[in-house]
């Protein structure tokens, strides 16, 4: 008779101990799924100095860079491919936008952003602002930014090169990676506006 009780106390201690168990891992997994989530609240400006919030990003597919004007190479060439996968995909880009986020906003400013990026393509909205709100954008979409000094006195930026892939929902979607061929960047756009 003892026995039996003591094997229906631990077989009811295992079955607390699971539950318990399966709802620890169930909250540690929704936890993770909101660590993993990218993008942030922000309050910004864009290169016509009009404010700008997350909430421009939600509403159609976009493509998000973050880069600045002072850069050499990856960046002017970054925005260049952009204006041409818009060039190609003609009609069928329809609602799609591109932001150039300025990881360098204490140089780069409204006006110097809509300069910068009108040589390209009048597609791709500059946005710039406050370095603490820049921040939170940079640190929402995981972007790594670092101000590198220079002997000259002067500094440049180190940056993620590739071009963030967001949905209709602000959702975050995948990459194109700095001098990916024409063709695999196209597909994956054309996969997003879909």
């Amino acid at each position: 008779m003892g026995k039996r009780i003591f094997a229906g106390l631990a077989t009811a201690l295992l079955l607390v101990c699971g539950s318990v168990g399966w709802v620890a891992w169930h909250r540690s997994e929704q936890a993770s799924a909101v660590d993993t989530a990218f993008g942030a609240p922000f309050k910004l400006t864009d290169d016509r100095s009009q404010p700008i919030t997350e909430v421009a990003l939600q509403g159609h597919p976009s493509l998000i860079y973050f880069g600045y004007t002072h850069c050499p190479d990856v960046c002017p060439t970054t925005l260049y491919d952009m204006a041409g996968w818009f060039k190609t995909l003609g009609p069928d880009a329809g609602g799609l936008k591109a932001y150039f986020f300025s990881v360098d906003p204490e140089r780069d400013t409204a006006e110097i952003m809509h300069s910068y990026t009108s040589n390209f393509t009048d597609r791709i909205t500059g946005i710039t602002g406050d370095p603490v709100e820049m921040q939170k954008a940079i640190k929402g979409w995981r972007i790594y930014a670092k101000k590198v000094p220079t002997p000259d006195g002067d500094y440049t930026m180190d940056h993620t090169a590739s071009v963030l892939l967001v949905d209709a929902k602000g959702s975050f979607k995948g990459t194109i990676s700095y001098g990916e061929t024409t063709e695999v960047a196209l597909k994956k756009i054309r996969n997003l506006v879909q």
